[in-house]
């Protein structure tokens, strides 16, 4: 079964081209070779860019040596507005200390402790959806997985309202700032305007004013001693253990800003092509409802998800065809060789998701949507060179155990309930801004499932 994927470019385009097909959508910017390139080179007046697909070279990058390798100014620049400056893009001691003190709130039992949150918004999401009917399900997803992360950040089930805005202003940001903005393809000193349009900062003003209003909140319950026992709260009473010195509101405000992004968008699409790509096959459908009838119960706990063992092979297909990060850029700190080529310092370095998880010298059948694939040891061995929807090495995300438990959840719990079936003439077209969307939505007839 092949599910749609963007066009490829011709081979041959202007350097201003393909930067203005880039700002409009990086997946069909890019031309089919680098489907089968183990590196490609691009240059342009300003810098040199290389896509590393051979394995050696992205464990390299990613894995091996992260330090010689940071995360590209140039991207930062277009991520800043509503970012800030971090965990996701920050480099060195800010990203050390960051991570020192984010990480303790996702070790040991917290995904464990987080479950129940992530089980009422996946509830939640079930009944919203009602008798069905023909719907826009990104946006519906969207509002699932803000609702997760509402719940297991500040212990708030998200208002129908409230997700909606931030639903839409996220996607308004999405379609004002593409990955990689018209500055970041100039030598532009760190002090020097980033040409941001007025519509990005102003989308960018809305998000963080929303966070902020939630941060500031929150810090006056803990001072009161009111506040819940949830990752806000644990990430905002945590020190650095090298310092002394915790988040001011502002740090705090740019890593909720990230974990929204890695935590509500990035899951919103990945379970929207999770539905899209069951709603082509309904045998697919039945046996998902069949393992959740018998896994789930009335009362499901936080170990009936390891057993959802079809629903994660199928969430992790759609994570493979769809990664919702779909490039990871670096720079180069000094001098390198790839592949015989001599890598300046400055250098752009991408790692693409999209590009590894449909290679053609990794996986077999690449652009079939197939999830029997991860049962078999070759692709197991394939998953192992070309599967890193969640980055990968010491900058992998820290959420990934959260969408790994909830997008199964929520999938196996939506089948359970539903029957999905795609709209003649709606085919979705993947496009990449922040992350990998339809550039219409994603239109699905739903109706109620008979129970067998």
């Amino acid at each position: 079964m092949l599910p749609p994927k963007p066009p490829a470019r011709a081979e041959k385009v202007s350097v201003w081209g393909y930067i203005k097909l880039f700002r409009r959508d990086v997946l069909s910017a890019n031309p089919a070779r680098l489907y089968r390139a183990k590196m490609a080179e691009f240059r342009t007046p300003f810098f040199t860019s290389y896509l590393v697909n051979e394995p050696a070279l992205w464990k390299l990058v990613i894995n091996e040596r992260p330090q010689d390798f940071p995360k590209s100014g140039r991207m930062r620049a277009g991520l800043e507005p509503v970012m800030g400056r971090s965990v996701f893009v920050s480099n060195g001691a800010d990203w050390e200390r960051q991570r020192r003190i984010i990480d303790p709130a996702f070790e040991g039992g917290r995904l464990r402790y987080s479950f129940p949150a992530i089980l009422a918004a996946a509830r939640a999401a079930v009944e919203r959806l009602g008798q069905g009917g023909r719907i826009e399900v990104e946006e519906r997803m969207s509002h699932a997985a803000a609702d997760v992360i509402f719940r297991a950040l500040f212990s708030l089930p998200i208002g129908t309202t409230e997700a909606s805005a931030v639903f839409h202003a996220f996607r308004a940001h999405q379609a004002t700032q593409p990955l990689l903005n018209l500055a970041g393809f100039l030598p532009l000193p760190r002090w020097f305007p980033r040409f941001h349009r007025r519509s990005t900062l102003k989308t960018a003003r809305r998000i963080r004013a929303l966070i902020t209003a939630m941060t500031e909140r929150r810090a006056a319950e803990i001072a009161a001693g009111t506040a819940p026992d949830d990752l806000a709260t644990k990430i905002m009473t945590t020190a650095d253990p090298l310092t002394g010195q915790r988040f001011n509101t502002k740090e705090m405000v740019d890593q909720v800003a990230t974990f929204f992004l890695a935590g509500h968008e990035t899951s919103a699409s990945a379970l929207a092509w999770t539905l899209y790509l069951i709603a082509l096959d309904p045998a697919l459908q039945a046996r998902l409802a069949a393992e959740a009838d018998a896994v789930l119960g009335a009362a499901p706990d936080f170990s009936a998800v390891s057993r959802l063992r079809l629903a994660r092979d199928v969430f992790r297909e759609a994570l493979r065809l769809y990664p919702p990060l779909p490039m990871l850029v670096r720079e180069a700190a000094q001098p390198e060789c790839f592949r015989g080529r001599a890598v300046k310092p400055g250098a752009q370095i991408v790692v693409s998701p999209w590009h590894l998880g449909r290679h053609k010298d990794l996986w077999q059948d690449p652009d079939a949507f197939c999830p029997a694939r991860w049962q078999t040891p070759e692709g197991r061995a394939s998953a192992r060179e070309g599967f890193i929807p969640f980055s990968s090495g010491p900058r992998a995300c820290t959420g990934a155990g959260f969408a790994m438990v909830e997008g199964p959840l929520i999938l196996a719990m939506l089948a359970q309930r539903f029957t999905f079936t795609p709209v003649e003439g709606r085919l979705p077209v993947p496009v990449a801004f922040l992350t990998v969307r339809a550039r219409d939505g994603i239109w699905l007839d739903i109706a109620p499932r008979t129970p067998a």
